[in-house]
C-alpha cells in the first residue's frame, strides 16, 4: 500500500462467473496435488501466482538447475562478447562439460550457452572466476542475488550445482528464480535452444552444443529452461512453457518421470486459463479537487489515468476479478504525465492478487489562482506587521 493513501469509494470489476466479491483477504490459495517428485510447483510467470504444487517450500538439493543463477549473473555482466583465456584450474571439475581445455579463448556469452545447453560445470566455474576472481567470491554474489530476489530458502555453495552441504533451494524459490531469469532477453533466447553453434578454443573455432532438456522437443510450447542431476538431488527440472500469451513455470525436484510430469501439468493448467484486461477494470480518470487545463488550454476537472504495469493478466476460468482504487483523498493540479497518483489493488474471488501503480496519462496545469490582494489589503497587512 502507498503511504498516506486511502481507499476511494471506487470499485470496478470484470466478472467471469457470478457476482463481485470485494473483500480483501490473503494471497490466493493454490491447488494441492501429488506427483512422484519430492517437491513440485506450477507458477504463472508474469504475476508470480502459484497455481498448484506440493512441498513447495521444502529445502532440497537442486543440482544443475543452480546454473540458472550462474547464467543470469553472467548475462548481467558488461562486455559479454569480450574474449578471454579460461582459468586452467577453474575448468578442472567433475561432471558434465562443454569441452573447455587449458588455453582456450572464450566469451561470457559462450559460457552461458555452455551452462544452459550441455550443462557444463567447466563453463559455470570459468564464468565464476572470470567475474569474481574466484568461485568462492562468486558464490557470495549468488547468495546476495538470491536475497535480492526474495529467495528465502535458497543457499548456494558452488556455481555448478554439485552436491555440497548447505547447497539447497525449494521448488518455490527455483520457480521465482526462473521467472526473474526469463525477464533477461539473452537468457530467454538461449535457454529455449535445442542446439546452438558457438566458437571457443585455442584458437577459437565453431562447434555445436546440444541441450539436455528433452522437453524442448517433447512439448511444443516449452521455452526452456534447465535440467539437473546428481546422486543426492536425483532428477531436477525447471521448465517454462508459453501458450496464448500465458507463460507458466514448472519445477520438480527429485522426480523420476519429470518430462511427462511437466507436460501433463502444463496441459492441465493451460486448458483452464485465460487472459483478462486489467485496464478495463480501472476508471478512465480520477477527479481533481481544483480546476486544471491541458497544454492545449482545455479545462479539466479530472486526470486521465492508466496502469504503470502490465495491462493484462492470466486467471483461471470462472474466477471473479475486482479492483479497488487507492489514492490521496484530494488530488490537486498541477500533475505531470507519468506521475504516480494512486494504486490499483486487484482481487481474485475476494483474495488480494495484484497491485499496480496508477499514473497520470497527461500533463495538467493548475488554472485556479488566488485573487491578488488589493493596495488597501496590502497596506492593512503592512500596518498589522508593524504592531
Amino acid at each position: 500500500m502507498l503511504k498516506g493513501f486511502t481507499a476511494l469509494c471506487i470499485t470496478v470489476g470484470l466478472v467471469l462467473g457470478q457476482g463481485l466479491c470485494l473483500k480483501a483477504a490473503a494471497a490466493p490459495s493454490y491447488e494441492e496435488f501429488s506427483t512422484d517428485a519430492k517437491a513440485c510447483i506450477v507458477l504463472e510467470a508474469d504475476t508470480g501466482r502459484i497455481l498448484g504444487g506440493h512441498n513447495i517450500e521444502d529445502r532440497l538439493p537442486m543440482a544443475s538447475t543452480t546454473k540458472i543463477m550462474t547464467a543470469l549473473l553472467a548475462l548481467e555482466e558488461p562486455e559479454l562478447d569480450q574474449w578471454f583465456q579460461v582459468d586452467e584450474k577453474a575448468i578442472q571439475i567433475e561432471g558434465s562439460s562443454m569441452g573447455l581445455m587449458e588455453g582456450d579463448q572464450v566469451t561470457l556469452r559462450t559460457l552461458v550457452y555452455g551452462m544452459l545447453l550441455p550443462s557444463g560445470n567447466d563453463a559455470a566455474n570459468a564464468a565464476a572466476v572470470r567475474i569474481s576472481g574466484s568461485s568462492e567470491d562468486f558464490v557470495m554474489k549468488m547468495n546476495r542475488k538470491a536475497a535480492e530476489l526474495g529467495l528465502e530458502n535458497t543457499h548456494f555453495m558452488n556455481p555448478s550445482g554439485l552436491d555440497a552441504e548447505g547447497h539447497y533451494s525449494t521448488a518455490l524459490d527455483m520457480a521465482k528464480l526462473c521467472a526473474a531469469a526469463l525477464k533477461n532477453e539473452d537468457f530467454r533466447e538461449i535457454c529455449c535452444l535445442s542446439k546452438a553453434q558457438v566458437s571457443f578454443g585455442n584458437p577459437p573455432y565453431k562447434r555445436w552444443l546440444e541441450n539436455y532438456n528433452k522437453l524442448l522437443t517433447m512439448y511444443p510450447n516449452c521455452i526452456g529452461v534447465k535440467t539437473g542431476f546428481t546422486e543426492a538431488a536425483y532428477r531436477c527440472l525447471v521448465s517454462a512453457a508459453e501458450k496464448n500469451g500465458i507463460t507458466l513455470i514448472c519445477v520438480t525436484l527429485n522426480c523420476a518421470d519429470d518430462w511427462d510430469t511437466h507436460a501433463n501439468l502444463y496441459e492441465h493448467y493451460f486448458s483452464q486459463m485465460e487472459t483478462v484486461s486489467l485496464s478495463d477494470q480501472i476508471p478512465a480518470s480520477l477527479p481533481l479537487a481544483n480546476q486544471a487545463a491541458t497544454k492545449a488550454g482545455e479545462n479539466s476537472s479530472s486526470v486521465p489515468i492508466k496502469l504503470a504495469g502490465k495491462e493484462e493478466a492470466a486467471i483461471l476460468q470462472g474466477e471473479n476479478v475486482s479492483c479497488e482504487i487507492l489514492c490521496q483523498p484530494l488530488l490537486l493540479a498541477p500533475v505531470g504525465a507519468g506521475t504516480v497518483i494512486g494504486e490499483a489493488v486487484f482481487y481474485l474471488d475476494g483474495e488480494e492478487w495484484l497491485r499496480s501503480p496508477l499514473v497520470a496519462q497527461t500533463d495538467l496545469l493548475q488554472t485556479s489562482r488566488e485573487k491578488k490582494p488589493s493596495l488597501i489589503d496590502r497596506l492593512r497587512d503592512f500596518i498589522i506587521q508593524l504592531f
